[in-house]
């Protein structure tokens, strides 16, 4: 069975987030906490950031950019099909790109889903 962090790794490289960016290895824990709790996504720059930041030994500011660069870069490069099976949408629809609270919030409930079945 796959674990959940490589299930997201997977997911993450499949939209095209590249492995190298700060932002990446931000982005995965930002979604491997919200899996276990929602509340997070809610309260982003209160709660989410802070906590991401004292476990790489970052600002809040630097985690927040860091995660937005991330998906602004996988939502110009990544796989247009992955993002409309994910988000409904992409950028081939003329939409701006998700939110880093919308993003975190998608990935986390379909990992979660998926590893409920």
């Amino acid at each position: 069975m796959v674990k959940r962090e490589q299930y997201i790794t997977n997911i993450m490289l499949d939209l095209g987030v590249p492995a190298h960016l700060r932002g990446y290895r931000y982005l995965r824990e930002a979604v491997l906490m919200s899996m276990d709790d929602m509340e997070l996504v809610g309260s982003v720059t209160k709660l989410l950031y802070p906590e991401i930041a004292k476990k790489f030994h970052a600002t809040d500011q630097k985690v927040e950019r860091g995660i937005r660069n991330a998906i602004e870069v996988s939502w110009d490069r990544g796989n247009k099909e992955t993002f409309t099976e994910i988000f409904g949408y992409s950028a081939l629809d003329g939409r701006s790109r998700p939110t880093n609270s919308e993003y975190i919030a998608r990935l986390a409930d379909k990992v979660r889903l998926d590893f409920r079945e």
